[in-house]
């Protein structure tokens, strides 16, 4: 695996390349990134992963100056791995050598809402990374994962509307043998807060049985599910159940009709914020992601 760190030497790398897979990430990375890599193998040659602490998504109160920067292991585990080609490893002033002044603004009604809501600026951050370094790279093929379920969306719809040249894959999320969603975050989490963690897809997947088993009353699922862990000592700031195709609330005769939704989810224990997110599938639809 090479290893670089400048735009220049990215694009000597992969001169006259066509078929590179990318997975962009923030690093301190884990078995759910090096899930993605392995699907990026499958579906492009040569596979260029980055890693990158995106200062623009990041809000004035957020955890940038803290979130875990492990570049060395990072390359431990992708060597070992065998799915990487190339990584791209810029600091700030490579990425950011003046103001980035030209910046990506997603439509309010997806990128306002949800996350985007309680962390303003957020996905502005996400999609103006996404789009420099989709231009650095250049890739055919591009895999994020299903945990970042609107980023998903945002970087999808992104893509359609500029008319970008690069495939978006989803890959599902990977999880604990508990239901806990990894995530870089998570080494955050104190032992009795790990123990209590997996009770957010807990919580989805009760709301995935109801909808299953035929309860169409949106606002009563959110409501309890809100309930329930507000009094196992969380701090929620959403559980949503939205449709796929579009994160807008289904009503319940779509919902009775089978339409295909997610029941999505932020909320904190102690100091760490996690999200996470379940689709619920009707035996006759196809995931829209």
């Amino acid at each position: 695996m090479k290893v670089v760190h400048t735009i220049e030497e990215l694009r000597d790398q992969l001169r006259g390349q066509l078929r590179v897979a990318f997975v962009p990430t923030m690093g301190n990375l884990h078995d759910g990134h090096l899930a993605l890599m392995k699907m990026a193998r499958q579906h492009g040659d040569p596979v260029v992963a980055s890693i990158f602490v995106n200062r623009l998504q990041f809000g004035p109160n957020e955890d940038f100056d803290r979130y875990p920067r492990t570049l060395a292991s990072d390359i431990e585990k992708l060597e070992r791995d065998r799915n990487v080609y190339v990584l791209f490893a810029p600091d700030e002033k490579e990425m950011y050598p003046e103001p980035q002044n030209f910046q990506i603004q997603p439509p309010a009604d997806l990128g306002g809402i949800l996350e985007g809501h309680f962390r303003p600026g957020f996905f502005t951050g996400v999609a103006t990374v996404v789009l420099k370094l989709f231009s650095c790279v250049q890739p055919r093929v591009a895999v994020f994962g299903k945990k970042d379920y609107q980023q998903l969306m945002v970087v999808r719809s992104m893509c359609r509307q500029f008319q970008l040249p690069v495939d978006i894959l989803a890959h599902e999320t990977v999880r604990d043998e508990n239901g806990l969603a990894l995530s870089s975050r998570n080494r955050y989490l104190s032992d009795s807060e790990r123990a209590e963690a997996p009770n957010l897809y807990a919580v989805l997947d009760g709301i995935k049985q109801q909808v299953l088993a035929g309860n169409t009353d949106r606002l009563q699922l959110e409501d309890e599910a809100i309930r329930h862990l507000n009094a196992r000592g969380w701090q929620v700031d959403y559980v949503a159940l939205r449709r796929q195709r579009d994160l807008l609330p289904p009503t319940s005769e779509e919902i009775a009709a089978g339409e295909p939704v997610v029941a999505l989810a932020a909320a904190r224990l102690g100091d760490t914020r996690l999200i996470d997110n379940l689709e619920v599938q009707p035996s006759s639809s196809v995931s829209w992601l």
